[in-house]
C-alpha cells in the first residue's frame, strides 16, 4: 500500500512532469553493450526519442533478493561485470552515472508494503548498464536499481509496478530489463528458434496487447509452455513490473521482436501516454 506520507515525500522531492513512458528491453547477451547489433541500434534510436528523465529506476533480472525489495541508495553506483568468459573490452566498459540517493529512499517508502529496504552495496548490473549505455550514452542521468523478490508469486511483481507508477508523473523513467523468453539450457548457435520460444513470445505479446496483465502472471494457466520459456523466472519478472505500472491511458509499441540463440527473446516494448 502506498501511504499518503510516501506520496507527500515524493511530491516534495520532484516537481510534476508530463507522464513518462515505461520501457522494457530484452537485453540478451552482455556483448550488446559494445557491439553494433540490431538490438543496440534500436536502443540507441529509442534513447533519441524518449523525453529526458529526471532519474531512471531500473528493475533488472540480475538483482534477485529473497523476502525483500531492495533499493540502491548509493551516490555513485558501481558498474558490475556479472558474467564471465567474455572479451577484455567488455570488462573495461563502465557506466559512471550518478545515483539518486534521496529519491531512492523515497522509493523505499513507496515500496513499504513490498518489504522495501535500502541497499548501498549493489550498483548497476549488466541488465542495467548494457542497455543504458545506448539509451543515454553520456551517463549523465541519475540512475538506481530496485531488486526483484524471488520468493513471491508472479502477480507480486505486477503490484510492485503499480506502486512505482506514481513516479511517472514526476519525471522518472521506469525501465525493466530481462527477456520475454529466457532458456539458456536450450540455446543453440545459429539454429532456428525453438517452437516453444516462438509460441510463448507470441502468447505474451498478444496477452499484453489485450492488457490482460493478470493472465501474464497466472503461472498455472501459462502451464508447461511457461516452464519451457522460463526455467527460472528472473528474466520474466521485470516485464511484469512494467506491465503493472501501465494503465488504460497508455499506448503500446513493440520493438526488436526476434529470438536470439534459438531460446532468448529480444522482444522489447514501450508504453506511453496516448
Amino acid at each position: 500500500m502506498i501511504t499518503p506520507q510516501s506520496l507527500t515525500a515524493l511530491h516534495d522531492r520532484l516537481s510534476p512532469s508530463d507522464r513518462m513512458p515505461l520501457v522494457f528491453l530484452g537485453h540478451g547477451s552482455p556483448m550488446n553493450a559494445i557491439e553494433d547489433t540490431a538490438a543496440s541500434r534500436a536502443w540507441a534510436d529509442l534513447g533519441r526519442t524518449l523525453p529526458r528523465p529526471k532519474a531512471i529506476l531500473v528493475v533488472s533480472a540480475h538483482w534477485m533478493t529473497q523476502g525483500t525489495t531492495l533499493v540502491d541508495v548509493s551516490a555513485l553506483p558501481r558498474t558490475i561485470h556479472d558474467f564471465y568468459g567474455f572479451p577484455p573490452e567488455l570488462y573495461a566498459k563502465t557506466y559512471p552515472a550518478p545515483g539518486a540517493p534521496d529519491l531512492a529512499r523515497d522509493v523505499v517508502s513507496l515500496l513499504a508494503s513490498h518489504h522495501g529496504a535500502e541497499d548501498d552495496s549493489w550498483g548497476l548490473d549488466h541488465g542495467a548498464w548494457s542497455v543504458l549505455a545506448h539509451l543515454y550514452p553520456k551517463a549523465d542521468v541519475p540512475v538506481f536499481q530496485v531488486s526483484i523478490d524471488m520468493s513471491r508469486e508472479l502477480a507480486y511483481q505486477l503490484e510492485v509496478g503499480r506502486s512505482l507508477s506514481a513516479l511517472r508523473d514526476r519525471g522518472v523513467l521506469i525501465l525493466g530489463s530481462g527477456n520475454v523468453v529466457h532458456n539458456l539450457r536450450a540455446m543453440r548457435m545459429g539454429g532456428k528458434p525453438h517452437d516453444f520460444a516462438l509460441e510463448f513470445d507470441t502468447v505474451f505479446a498478444e496477452t499484453l496487447e489485450k492488457r490482460d496483465m493478470a493472465a501474464l502472471a497466472d503461472r498455472e494457466a501459462l502451464g508447461a509452455l511457461f516452464r519451457l520459456a522460463h526455467p527460472s523466472v528472473d528474466h520474466y519478472l521485470p516485464a511484469l513490473t512494467i506491465a503493472g505500472a501501465a494503465d488504460a491511458r497508455d499506448s503500446l509499441r513493440f520493438m526488436t521482436d526476434t529470438i536470439d540463440l534459438a531460446s532468448v527473446s529480444m522482444r522489447s516494448f514501450v508504453f506511453h501516454s496516448a
